[in-house]
């Protein structure tokens, strides 16, 4: 890569945004490596030797935290960094503290990579790590609001674009919830004890749990959405007004939804109730966005022809719409009945992560990467075509195979002979479900091939580029 080129006047402080954005695509390939690798020790036990670091319980929240905050984490760090000084037409407030959220983001990345194979872990949801990671967590997250609220704060423009307000959400409503839900006793520098105790610690958990779905992995993606497909498509937000009551109506309701994990528990039952009319409200603001998103192509629906980053783009928004109506639906406490812990929930969970949240952010690092190296296109476009349908295929035989293999498990656990007892015992649940276990491996394989093919291209494209600083365009009245 050649040396940067210089330009008079203001620049963009893009250094961040780079390294964020090839951090997306290293973590991607970590995240569903551990993720294939999990898959097939669940079809064949006896897979990897008999060590506890490489044990299932101790590999699958390495594989969930690389996935949701290595690969997403770093992916919603580029783009906010990156769509905050376009929307506002200055670069970045503090571009050095932007920089040490990159490299202590990364410190937080390698040392769960570390302490959850050895077994050091809270043991909640998607917030294993123990204390002393949990603060300095919180250290980088502030310094991160101080980045994105000061630059949103000397703006050259007077209008905040919708995309920040996703964004500033997401970042507010991450704080509040990784501040309350990981208080903690500690009793040693790896061991803690949640402040909460019995049902409390589970509800609190649970308002955690969904709402890193709702803000993490929900709201900060729709930052993306609302400036990436306007900007690939080369058309305006189909409606500007739809985007501000999408928001508000979104972040209101997210926030009582969690109860509905805690169906058929301990958990009061007008609590369960709560969790599960808000996740149905939720529906009618999930929708309203995708459809807001998807007729952004109003006068452009050929560019899907010939445009594979639109296509992960678009298709993105397609899981997102489905994950957001199935979501509500098994919310329903007669269909949670049927559906609670069996692989149906599996297969929710991957249609959202990795059709909603996988392909914008895929679709966003193709759009970002090539213009933080100064190209006009990534080194092959035929690879990103290639890279969408391997990926696409692979998300479909993945959540196909895990809800017909959770409609199959809830249906046996529920089969009862005319004396009462059951018609199958649990082992021959698990037998059934094994076939299936194995096409969802398949999936995760194309999956996971996609990221590779992803990586390469990266690679070529860094090298054959060029970093070209971005100027800041003359202040105009309204946002460009």
């Amino acid at each position: 890569m050649a040396n940067p080129k210089t330009t008079s006047g203001p620049v963009y402080t893009d250094e961040a945004v780079r390294w964020f954005a090839l951090a997306t695509v290293l973590w991607g390939v970590v995240g569903m490596l551990v993720g294939v690798i999990i898959a097939a020790q669940l079809a064949w036990p006896e897979l990897l030797p008999k060590l506890p670091w490489l044990s299932y319980g101790r590999l699958r929240p390495l594989h969930t935290n690389a996935v949701i905050f290595a690969f997403g984490g770093c992916a919603l760090f580029a783009t906010s960094y990156h769509v905050v000084q376009r929307t506002c037409q200055t670069p970045l407030f503090l571009p050095g503290l932007a920089k040490l959220t990159f490299w202590g983001w990364q410190l937080v990345i390698v040392l769960a990579a570390v302490t959850l194979p050895l077994g050091i872990t809270t043991s909640k949801e998607y917030a294993e790590l123990e204390w002393p990671i949990d603060l300095l967590i919180a250290v980088v997250w502030v310094a991160y609001a101080i980045v994105f609220f000061g630059t949103v704060g000397i703006r050259k423009v007077r209008h905040i674009y919708v995309a920040n307000w996703f964004f500033g959400a997401f970042i507010i409503a991450v704080a509040l919830l990784h501040i309350v839900n990981s208080a903690a006793i500690p009793v040693s520098l790896t061991k803690s004890y949640s402040a909460y105790a019995g049902v409390q610690d589970a509800m609190v958990q649970w308002w955690y749990g969904h709402n890193a779905v709702g803000f993490f992995l929900t709201a900060g993606f729709l930052g993306m959405m609302y400036y990436y497909i306007p900007k690939q498509a080369e058309r305006p937000v189909y409606s500007y007004r739809l985007s501000i009551v999408h928001f508000w109506a979104l972040i209101f309701t997210y926030m009582w939804a969690g109860p509905h994990h805690l169906h058929y528990t301990a958990l009061p039952d007008w609590a369960q109730s709560i969790g599960m009319i808000f996740s149905l409200v939720l529906l009618a603001p999930s929708w309203g966005g995708m459809i807001n998103g998807i007729m952004t192509l109003s006068g452009a629906w050929h560019k899907l022809r010939d445009d594979p980053i639109l296509k992960f783009l678009i298709v993105s928004l397609s899981f997102y719409g489905m994950s957001t109506f199935e979501g509500p639906m098994m919310s329903i406490k007669t269909v949670n009945a049927l559906s609670h812990y069996t692989d149906w929930t599996v297969g929710h969970v991957h249609s959202g992560a990795l059709g909603w949240v996988g392909l914008i952010s895929m679709g966003a690092m193709y759009y970002l990467i090539p213009k933080l190296f100064g190209r006009k296109d990534m080194y092959s476009v035929r690879a990103i075509e290639l890279h969408f349908w391997i990926a696409t295929i692979g998300i479909v035989l993945y959540i196909a195979a895990m809800w017909i293999a959770g409609v199959m498990q809830g249906l046996m656990w529920r089969a009862i002979n005319p004396d009462g007892t059951l018609v199958y015992t649990f082992v021959e649940s698990v037998k059934a479900t094994y076939p299936f276990y194995v096409i969802r491996l398949l999936g995760g394989l194309l999956y996971l091939s996609g990221m590779l093919i992803m990586a390469w291209n990266t690679i070529m494209t860094v090298r054959v580029g060029q970093v070209t600083p971005a100027a800041v365009p003359p202040v105009r009245p309204a946002h460009a």
